[in-house]
């Protein structure tokens, strides 16, 4: 499957009608992009179950902060609508093999249960303290090692 271009207006749309999602944050004017840019639709050819999207920081520049994007290129990897993994730098096509691997053999009642109760300890921390506000931004399943 080749890559999809997508916007902050399909942003959660994607996460949201799609199993495994890819998301590439990336720019033209961004030479490990660049270099990145061959490798991640190579490997998209291979993982018809998995869709790989980018994202121009550039023309989405509020989808990138709102994503906490702070260097370029930086891969998201979305399974069940959970964040599962997210970081800065090129990959070589092994690593983005390992990590469509491990985000496919990942246990997800296991990553749903880490979640739930990362909220419930927030939601509690949020009551027994105002100052401490509830986090809005996608849940992070933490369950992939850095590469």
């Amino acid at each position: 499957m080749a890559t999809v271009d997508i916007t902050g207006e399909q942003f959660a749309s994607t996460i949201e009608g799609n199993d495994i999602v890819l998301v590439d944050f990336w720019a033209e004017w961004c030479g490990p992009c660049k270099q990145f840019g061959p490798t991640y639709s190579a490997v998209s050819e291979k993982h018809s179950d998995v869709l790989f999207t980018k994202v121009d920081t550039e023309a989405q520049q509020q989808l990138a902060a709102e994503a906490g994007i702070t260097s370029i290129p930086t891969l998201m990897a979305f399974r069940e609508k959970v964040l599962v993994f997210s970081q800065p730098g090129a990959l070589n096509a092994q690593q983005l093999e390992q990590v469509v691997d491990a985000v496919k053999a990942l246990d997800m009642d296991e990553v749903h249960a880490h979640v739930a109760r990362s909220q419930a300890e927030a939601e509690a921390a949020a009551e027994s303290n105002p100052a401490v506000t509830k986090s809005s931004g996608p849940q992070d399943g933490s369950q992939i090692p850095d590469l």
